[in-house]
């Protein structure tokens, strides 16, 4: 399968890039992904990515295809094929 992968924030900058096609196999997951960008992109460890490279450090977030936020009980769920995956994060004030 074949997902698009787009960065915003400190997962921008960490990248360098702002976004990447991915070709995945069918039972990858959230937390593959992570893993993956977390060999790929050392540098999200130190802020985007948890010390044990498979989770995200909040507030880092996926959103799916602008309609879905993946919550830290939903990273072994998998995405589909033509999925647009949005790492962002999300953070709340006043």
């Amino acid at each position: 399968m074949r997902v698009q992968l787009e960065f915003f924030g400190l997962s921008r900058l960490a990248t360098g890039t702002k976004e990447l096609a991915l070709d995945l196999e069918e039972t990858t997951t959230f937390r593959d992904i992570v893993r993956l960008l977390g060999t790929q992109y050392p540098k999200m460890l130190e802020n985007v990515i948890n010390p044990d490279g498979e989770t995200l450090h909040p507030p880092n977030i996926f959103n799916v295809n602008a309609k879905k936020m993946i919550k830290p009980d939903q990273m072994d769920q998998c995405p589909d094929d033509g999925d647009r995956i949005i790492l962002m994060s999300v953070s709340a004030g006043g």
